[in-house]
């Protein structure tokens, strides 16, 4: 292996683990909730972080794997030593955010804020975004009942 590659690697590896260290701590995830928010199995997760490829990890796993914890793909290209200009995708403009989850960020974001409230917070969050939701069908009686 050549010293470039074996730098590319340790560089990647390092993105990698910061990540999920990220994800474990200000979100609580385990490795097993990383990779079933990103999409990017375990084992290749493992993979990058032991700097155990062969080949350099395909796109498309490393841009789901950034956007599945929040964080922009061209510093994992960095990383790799990629053009990040060549594989960038021009994405939408993102919707108008409602100005209550606005509020929400802000107070996440404030260091006046005291770690408990943020701590609930982000675990309301967690519960609305990932509960079920009701087929069309019962809500529409639910409102009907109203």
């Amino acid at each position: 292996m050549t010293e470039t590659a074996n730098a590319r690697k340790i560089a990647f590896a390092t993105f990698v683990r910061r990540a999920l260290d990220e994800a474990r701590a200000t979100r609580a995830w385990s490795g097993t909730e990383v990779s079933r928010r990103t999409g990017v199995s375990r084992q290749t997760i493992n993979r990058w972080v032991r700097g155990d490829w062969a080949s350099d990890p395909e796109a498309e796993r490393v841009v789901a794997f950034c956007e599945g914890l929040g964080l922009d793909p061209a510093a994992a290209f960095a990383a790799l030593g990629w053009d990040r200009t060549a594989s960038r995708r021009t994405a939408p403009a993102p919707p108008p955010m409602d100005p209550d989850v606005e509020a929400l960020l802000r107070r996440l974001v404030d260091p006046d804020v005291s770690d408990a409230e943020k701590f609930h917070i982000r675990e309301t969050i967690r519960y609305l975004a990932y509960r079920p939701t009701l087929p069309l069908d019962v809500r529409k009686r639910g409102d009907a009942a109203s």
